[in-house]
C-alpha cells in the first residue's frame, strides 16, 4: 500500500528545509551526488547507492524541466528505495509505469517536489481543469494528473478526468 501522506509529508519537509524546489539541489543538499553523462542512449537516469554512496546518472541532453522530473523521481528511489537500488541502481526507461509501486512512490514524491499544493488548489478552486492546471504551472501533464490524485488520497476531492499515461516517457527522446 502507497503511503501518500507519508511521501507528502517528507516532500514537503525536504522543499521547507532547503527553501527550492529545484530537484537536482535538493539532491545535492540531501546527500545525493549529481552526475550528469553524456553517454545514455534512452535511459533518462539511474539511482544507485553503493557503499553508503548514494548517487544519480541523469542523461545531459534532457531540457531543464524533463531533466528536473527526472532527478525529483530519482529523489523517490533515495528517499524508498535505497535497498532497491543496491547493485546494478535502477534504471529509468519509463517513468510513468504506474503497474509498479516504487516507480509511483517515487513519480509521487516527485509530484509532491516540484508542484506546490496551494497552488495548485488555488487554481483547482478557480475553475481550471488539469490541462489548464499543469500549463499554468509549467507542469508535465501526466505529472500534474499525479499531483492530483495524490491530493484525492490525501483526503480531497477532486475531479480527475482521465489516468496518468503509463507509456509517456517511452516517447520522449533527451
Amino acid at each position: 500500500m502507497i503511503d501518500s501522506v507519508g511521501i507528502y509529508k517528507k516532500a514537503n519537509s525536504l522543499v521547507q528545509m532547503h527553501g527550492t524546489r529545484n530537484t537536482i539541489k535538493l539532491a545535492q543538499a540531501s546527500g545525493v551526488e549529481v552526475i550528469q553523462v553524456d553517454y545514455f542512449n534512452d535511459l533518462l537516469g539511474m539511482y544507485v547507492y553503493r557503499w553508503k554512496h548514494r548517487a544519480m546518472f541523469l542523461n545531459d541532453r534532457m531540457d531543464e524541466y524533463l531533466m528536473q522530473m527526472v532527478a525529483g523521481h530519482e529523489l523517490g528511489h533515495d528517499a524508498y528505495h535505497r535497498e532497491l537500488a543496491k547493485g546494478e541502481g535502477m534504471k529509468e526507461f519509463e517513468l510513468f509505469r504506474m503497474q509498479s509501486s516504487t516507480e509511483y512512490e517515487a513519480n509521487a514524491f516527485a509530484a509532491h517536489l516540484l508542484i506546490d499544493t496551494d497552488d495548485c488548489l488555488d487554481y483547482v478552486r478557480n475553475g481550471y481543469d488539469v490541462v489548464q492546471i499543469a500549463k499554468a504551472m509549467n507542469s508535465e501533464i501526466n505529472l500534474m494528473l499525479i499531483k492530483l490524485q495524490e491530493l484525492n488520497r490525501l483526503g480531497y476531492h477532486l475531479r480527475i478526468p482521465f489516468e496518468p499515461r503509463s507509456d509517456f516517457f517511452k516517447n520522449i527522446k533527451a
